[in-house]
């Protein structure tokens, strides 16, 4: 009972303290002090013998095994996203799709902005802060509430492109280590699922705009409010073209190097990018440095929530709640989701969520028979939903930096756009796997 009270008051503590501001580096071995103080667990490993639980090994065991995994995808991933950041490819296809849709479908012309650079293996955050100088010129011109922008911006960024069949984001490629599937599993399932999200978060996102201008709402300016400046940037395609190059060789990869496949995709993306932008660089190398000190706070703090995981997974509460969780009645596809969605809501992270479910999930769920495929996209697709309460990282930056809103403001149409439909989409695929589709 010491232990439940321990593991679920640890989680608690984690989500109040990041709801607070607090580092997660410090935030994630706390909580995990306060779970293995209640649950009577070692501190150190001078205190048990070789190989046994205790608070130290079970965290940094957490935290480093995540960060040799995916150090490489996260760094080069940061750097791709600053590379088209800085040589402007990332503006001159967010201004591409915006003048092609004008002003009449601002809502549209933001998310599928937002939707093309993510797709295209576009760190989230510098979707973001790519489009909102648009995204906030466009809703200028419309005239509609400014607090509905980081609805745009996440409907495009962390819902049907993030966890989809194929894309690059490293939601879809985690669980490749632990199924052994390819980025492309069940994608029969995921395009239904990803036109469901895109078009029902889509008509639901104007739908509380269209409410909120009855109401009386307008645009309001402020005066430290962005301008879209007329710089010279490069030509639409050299911008989609490096988007193209992860795409493919992600593809053509896959089979052979499975994870590794996106260290070469990545990586392809920034030559490409280089390559075919290098005149419009304000620094190249300063990007790369942007890019590798934003991997590093990324990875730094989706490794700690891993490594508070690390120490969660180890008491006797965890296991309990697991065993909970995957004897629910029905399709196992069901406590997969519900365990992988809980934990990541907890944790406020999709790929920790996942990080931290996978390797107590998947031998259980392979030992039932369970089609890996199905089991990869469920998943993907659950972790996306829980992950975006109030605390996220995302969620935190979107609306406070980059928007400058507040929660009270802007959360309520985020939280619908990001938690409640990727949860119906969950449902629908654990349905259509369920009747056999793509299986």
């Amino acid at each position: 009972m010491l232990s439940m009270i321990g593991l679920i008051g640890g989680l608690a503590l984690l989500i109040y303290l990041t709801m607070k501001g607090m580092n997660l580096l410090i935030a994630g071995p706390l909580c995990a002090l306060f779970v293995a103080v209640l649950s009577g667990m070692p501190l150190f490993p001078q205190q048990v013998g070789e190989g046994e639980a205790n608070l130290v090994a079970n965290y940094m065991s957490g935290f480093s095994s995540f960060v040799t995994s995916w150090y490489l995808m996260f760094l080069l991933g940061s750097i791709f996203g600053k590379v088209m950041e800085d040589s402007g490819a990332a503006d001159s296809v967010s201004q591409w799709v915006v003048d092609k849709l004008g002003m009449k479908h601002a809502v549209l012309a933001v998310v599928a902005a937002c939707a093309i650079l993510t797709y295209g293996g576009v760190s989230l955050f510098v979707v973001a802060f790519s489009v909102y100088p648009m995204a906030l010129s466009l809703f200028k011109q419309a005239n509609l509430p400014r607090r509905f922008i980081p609805a745009a911006l996440a409907l495009g960024s962390v819902t049907f492109t993030m966890t989809s069949a194929g894309s690059p984001e490293i939601q879809n490629w985690i669980p490749i280590e632990y199924l052994k599937t390819s980025p492309y599993a069940g994608w029969e399932v995921s395009l239904i699922v990803a036109v469901f999200m895109a078009v029902f978060g889509y008509w639901w996102l104007k739908r509380m705009i269209k409410k909120a201008v009855a109401n009386g709402e307008t645009f309001i300016a402020r005066e430290h409010d962005p301008v879209v400046t007329a710089k010279k940037l490069p030509h639409p395609l050299t911008g989609l073209i490096p988007l193209a190059v992860v795409l493919v060789i992600s593809f053509v990869f896959h089979d052979s190097l499975a994870q590794s496949a996106l260290i070469i995709a990545l990586l392809g993306g920034v030559i490409s990018a280089y390559v075919l932008n290098r005149s419009y660089f304000r620094s190249f190398w300063e990007a790369v440095s942007d890019g590798t000190m934003g991997a590093l706070v990324a990875i730094g703090n989706t490794a700690a929530v891993v490594g508070f995981g690390g120490v969660a997974k180890a008491v006797p509460a965890f296991q309990t709640a697991v065993e909970a969780m995957t004897t629910i009645p029905g399709s196992p596809l069901i406590g997969g989701a519900i365990a992988v969605s809980v934990i990541a809501g907890m944790t406020g992270s999709a790929s920790g969520g996942q990080a931290i479910a996978l390797p107590l999930l998947a031998p259980h769920y392979m030992d039932m028979g369970v089609n890996a495929e199905a089991l990869h996209r469920t998943v993907a697709i659950s972790s996306g939903a829980l992950d975006s309460l109030p605390h996220n990282g995302y969620v935190v930056t979107t609306i406070r930096s980059i928007c400058g809103e507040s929660h009270q403001d802007a959360y309520g149409a985020v939280g619908a756009l990001t938690v409640i439909v990727p949860a119906i989409g969950v449902a629908i695929a654990i349905i259509l796997f369920s009747l056999g589709v793509g299986i």
